[in-house]
């Protein structure tokens, strides 16, 4: 191994990334929902040491129109994920255990009880991925007409964390005495109330359970607007962001570190992994038939309505070799959307020339390992990557393929382990545990 790790995570939809991966012949007919099939998955993984596993999340069926929903199976159908993470810890050992939770509709007390009970369940292996959330279908399944405003709901989002943070600090350590001889099991002199009362929330505390494992499970965020940004570089040990051409990449990277610093944060503990999609053969043209194959299937209405959903624009009404219309305001996922689009400007794409690029693989690498692992090999040692959350077009064959062909691969050139270094999903990610507030 070199001195620096790099860091793989999976980033796991069962029905597979690509919107036709469902209908690929390997892929099980209810996969979002298959647990057995989930955990075979989760426990390849964990074969080839990545270090974690983590499961996106929608908390509402997007509003797109019947003629798309009904050939996409990803929003429709799949396992609500701290649920999943508590019932893949028992039967996986080491890999970290990450999921999506929404600081838009949930509550702070909820969510710090729930990820650590997932971390106790783990000895240690769990995440937390922050999200704010992506659109009005998601609000009006909590009571709301609306997706909140985007500035209301990043300062929902710091008070949210910073409330969970707090919680996860009532019991100071050694606060839990478990003393049978006298009768005593907590020392209430250690255990503290939050008493928070903010913006958005009041909550007393304590938490009614002891610190997690980890002191805190991990953090990621995966924000690219200005505020997500901010959030991240304060909050998060790992960074989730779109696939780039390396200059962007490095730009960006360089970006998260400076922001992370400006919090007083060591840059070097906040891991930063873009996206990567790989479909591997043993030669450039198996694996680009295996593409070929899986594209096939794809129907152009859902190619078009997953840029208009990104977009937040209307094309479906515009010729295919018009110009992208000007990037309409959004109260949406607004990093995201800007992104694709000054991607796709920089690139001179039409409406259809940028319908083409998503549907095929939106920048994934189609090759061999060799030509993986050269590209993973690039971003990791010249500043842009400090690993990747690998994700899988369809399922299962694009996750054997990595974990088989690429992953020995990079073992072979030192860039990736061959054991766990530790137990937990901090050791395997080279981060010291956050002190307890309370810690004298």
């Amino acid at each position: 191994m070199t001195g620096r790790t790099l860091h793989l995570g999976g980033f796991l939809k069962p029905a597979g990334e690509y919107l036709a991966g469902w209908r690929h012949p390997e892929a099980p007919r209810a996969a979002g929902v298959d647990f057995e099939f989930i955990a075979g998955l989760v426990k390849r993984l964990e074969a080839a040491k990545f270090d974690a596993v983590f499961f996106p999340d929608l908390v509402g069926v997007p509003d797109s129109p019947d003629a798309v929903l009904e050939r996409v199976a990803v929003v429709n159908d799949a396992l609500e994920p701290t649920v999943l993470l508590g019932a893949l810890a028992a039967v996986t050992n080491r890999i970290g255990l990450v999921a999506t939770a929404s600081t838009s509709y949930s509550e702070p007390y909820t969510t710090a009880r729930v990820f650590a009970a997932i971390d106790h369940i783990s000895h240690g292996r769990a995440g937390w991925n922050v999200v704010t959330s992506l659109n009005d279908a998601e609000a009006r399944n909590y009571g709301l007409d609306s997706h909140l405003l985007h500035a209301d709901r990043y300062r929902r989002a710091e008070e949210f964390y910073d409330v969970v943070e707090g919680l996860w600090d009532s019991v100071e350590e050694g606060g839990f005495v478990e003393d049978k001889a006298s009768g005593i099991y907590l020392d209430t002199a250690r255990r503290h109330r939050l008493d928070h009362r903010g913006e958005f929330f009041t909550v007393a505390g304590p938490l009614n359970i002891r610190r997690p494992v980890q002191g805190r499970p991990i953090i990621a965020q995966a924000g690219s607007s200005g505020a997500g940004q901010a959030l991240a570089a304060r909050i998060a040990d790992l960074v989730f962001t779109r696939a780039q051409a390396i200059e962007p990449s490095r730009e960006q990277y360089a970006a998260i570190k400076a922001r992370a610093a400006g919090f007083g944060r060591n840059p070097d503990e906040i891991l930063v992994l873009p996206e990567l999609a790989t479909v591997v053969g043993r030669t450039r043209a198996e694996a680009e038939d295996k593409f070929a194959a899986v594209r096939e299937l794809l129907h152009p209405r859902v190619a078009l309505a997953d840029v208009e959903y990104w977009l937040r624009a209307d094309l479906a009404s515009l010729p295919a070799d018009s110009p992208l219309p000007p990037l309409p305001a959004t109260n949406a996922s607004q990093g995201a959307q800007a992104e694709l689009y000054a991607q796709a400007v920089q690139d001179g794409l039409t409406v259809g020339g940028l319908v083409a690029f998503v549907a095929e693989g939106d920048g994934a690498v189609i090759g061999t390992a060799d030509d993986v692992a050269d590209r993973i090999e690039e971003y990791f040692t010249t500043g842009a990557a400090d690993g990747f959350n690998v994700s899988f077009p369809y399922l299962p064959g694009t996750l054997e393929d990595f974990t088989s062909l690429v992953v020995p691969e990079l073992q072979r050139r030192g860039l990736f382990r061959t054991e766990y270094e530790g137990e937990t999903l901090r050791e395997h990610l080279g981060l010291a545990p956050p002190a307890s507030r309370w810690k004298t």
